[in-house]
């Protein structure tokens, strides 16, 4: 046994501990209930609602188990008749003043308060006065306040201050006149502010949407994976009669912890919208039409036909959102390549593809692992805390445990909740610059040839920012969004590989949407097949496919006139087509204006499949409900369509045979 591991005796058992360790860490670890509503194995100790009190031999009273460290030799007793006693008059005192509102409040039946009164409350109650009333105040559109239930945790603003970043809740007053809230009116804004509502061990803080919707235990639940950054978030999705109610985190702690960002959380707020697009529909004479599948397919079919027959299939563009499945995309891919086609995409959102041939999609498995444990952070064109919310807390959580520095490389000053150590803030092509001039301050960098540097460009900050890079331990570089979509994408990647190269350390690519690796592991580019396999003839990337202005368009999953670098010209190319077939969710008002043929497809939580996320990981998810109207997952439809074009090779019987095919 090391000097750091301990023994301690908890109900009688032996239990190993290390030193520094909390008592109610150990006991969690060894599997022993110890009741609490204040601690969280996530935030800070706080020890103020008393219910974890044991009873410790030598001690003259009980202990709180979450603030008191575990020594050599301890005799820990939860259950003993003194520590009973002690969390049975917690219990009665947190009981006094809260309402007994549980048939009408939406935390009832997971509700921890609830679930301990019933393990550890009285029969009965002395108390015998008024209870305190606290008046709710709305607080933004996606929490409910109901503050007369709160029982002073402190959870939420913990969880602000610690992990958001931002404190915008807090407490004023003392005793039972305490009031937990906003600051002077103020909404919650955080980007992550719904994982408040998970962590409320009480009905105080809960969704503003899901209210009175449903009962907790009337929900069928099932997992599934985010779809909106590639960080791949494991999520539940809760549903009722078919209806998707509520979407909450699901533990991964390698990927998301128990957090999700409130754009994941709330987005199934979309699949009801007014814009959903529900039955095939086509376009006769400038009017819309709903069809059957047989004929939209048929019109559909026909108008590719036309225009393989009429103008040659290289007339042909095919472009696809980064959030589609793996199957999507690799039965997209063999269809449009069986049609003679060699144009598809699906990064519409990159400003550069000057030197897309030698690029790729660049999974990094230790990408959270190194956010997490570096000390030193280089962001290049990217606003972390909005883009990819997740892998923020990652990287202030590392700024909690220990000293990291941050320098900042960015066209605008975003607001990432800490002042870096060196920020360099200019127009997009200023990032090449203030990039190039940090690598050419490092040490061992004469060598190194940069096509236009000049020494002169050279500043004291670029020194210092290169001298803290140099001196870091576990440095990182991320490069994210914002340099994705410049339009010198490819020298920044290229230099932020060199500064990695240099500093010896990770490079983590960014890229937008759920499955851009998915994508280009199944051939959605036009220079690589499935598998990243080199291709005799390269295609038209996603700005060609636009600047080119095509004969025809097939889009799946994608609104070009919104997603696209320079929608623009998207737009433009769009409405000069002969021909659009559109795949979708949803039907915008530009779409109705270009397009010829609308097949509604369905969203992520309608259909079954894949997806490979940040670290490389391939992640399954399954259908949680049915698809709404008409709507069909999209390689069924795209099945159908190779079907009516004769394409062979596409004709898989189900799912399991097109994933393995993948």
């Amino acid at each position: 046994m090391s000097e750091d591991t301990l023994q301690i005796e908890v109900n009688g058992q032996t239990l190993q501990a290390r030193k520094g360790q909390m008592l109610i860490e150990v006991t969690d670890a060894a599997g022993v209930t110890v009741p609490r509503f204040c601690y969280h194995d996530k935030l800070s100790i706080a020890a103020n609602c008393r219910m974890c009190l044991v009873d410790v031999e030598k001690m003259p009273k009980p202990v709180p188990a979450c603030a008191t460290p575990v020594m050599d030799g301890m005799v820990v007793r939860t259950a003993s008749e003194r520590a009973l006693d002690a969390q049975q008059a917690v219990m009665a005192f947190l009981l006094i003043n809260h309402p007994l509102d549980c048939p009408v409040c939406d935390e009832g039946g997971e509700c921890d308060l609830q679930d301990t009164a019933l393990g550890y409350g009285q029969t009965g109650s002395s108390y015998r006065e008024s209870k305190r009333t606290v008046v709710s105040k709305s607080i933004g559109p996606l929490i409910a306040t109901e503050m007369t239930r709160c029982i002073h945790c402190t959870r939420c603003i913990r969880f602000g201050e610690e992990i958001g970043g931002i404190q915008e809740m807090g407490g004023t007053g003392r005793g039972e006149q305490v009031r937990i809230g906003t600051y002077v009116g103020k909404s919650i804004d955080s980007e992550i502010s719904g994982n408040m509502i998970d962590l409320c061990p009480v009905g105080a803080l809960t969704s503003k949407p899901f209210r009175f919707t449903a009962r907790s235990w009337e929900l069928t639940r099932d997992p599934s994976i985010a779809v909106h950054d590639p960080i791949g978030s494991n999520l539940e999705v809760h549903s009722l009669l078919g209806e998707v109610k509520r979407v909450v985190p699901r533990e991964n702690d390698a990927i998301n912890e128990i957090w999700l960002s409130d754009r994941d959380r709330f987005s199934y707020l979309g699949l009801t919208a007014d814009d959903r697009l529900l039955t095939p529909q086509i376009k006769e004479n400038g009017d819309w039409r709903v069809a059957s599948w047989d004929e939209a397919l048929q019109v559909a079919a026909e108008k590719i036909k036309s225009l393989v027959n009429n103008r040659g299939a290289e007339e042909i563009a095919t472009l696809a959102g980064p959030s589609q499945s793996n199957e999507d995309y690799f039965l997209l891919q063999q269809l449009v390549r069986g049609l003679g086609s060699k144009n598809i995409d699906h990064r519409l959102r990159q400003g550069d593809f000057s030197g897309s041939l030698g690029a790729g999609a660049h999974a990094n498995p230790q990408a959270i692992n190194t956010l997490q444990a570096c000390d030193m952070v280089v962001l290049v064109g990217s606003n972390l805390r909005k883009d990819q919310p997740l892998l923020w807390v990652r990287v202030r959580n590392a700024l909690r445990d220990r000293d990291v520095k941050l320098v900042v490389i960015n066209p605008q000053d975003y607001d990432l909740t800490l002042t870096p150590d060196h920020a360099f803030i200019g127009s997009p092509d200023q990032m090449s610059v203030d990039l190039a001039a940090v690598i050419k301050s490092m040490p061992d960098s004469a060598g190194i040839v940069i096509d236009g540097w000049q020494e002169s460009l050279t500043e004291d900050l670029h020194r210092q920012a290169a001298e803290l890079i140099s001196n870091a331990q576990f440095p990182c570089v991320v490069i994210g969004n914002q340099a994705f979509a410049s339009d010198n994408y490819s020298l920044l990647r290229d230099l932020a590989s060199l500064l990695a190269e240099k500093a010896t350390c990770n490079l983590i690519e960014l890229s937008f949407g759920a499955n851009s690796h998915g994508a280009w592991q199944a051939g959605a580019v036009p220079h690589r097949g499935p598998g990243q396999s080199a291709v005799n003839e390269v295609g038209l990337n996603a700005q060609q496919m636009f600047d080119k202005s095509l004969a025809g368009y097939l889009l799946l999953g994608v609104e070009p006139e919104h997603d696209s670098w320079n929608s623009g010209a998207a737009l433009q190319a769009l409405q000069q087509a002969e021909s659009v077939v559109v795949l979708n969710a949803f039907a915008t008002d530009a779409m109705r204006d270009y397009a010829d043929v609308l097949l509604p497809i369905a969203p992520f939580t309608e259909h079954s499949g894949s997806m490979v996320n940040l670290l490389g990981q391939r992640q399954d998810y399954r259908a949680n409900v049915k698809p709404k109207g008409a709507a069909r997952p999209a390689w069924k439809v795209l099945r159908v369509l190779a079907d009516q074009l004769n394409i062979d090779g596409c004709d898989y019987e189900d799912l399991q045979q097109l994933s393995a095919a993948f």
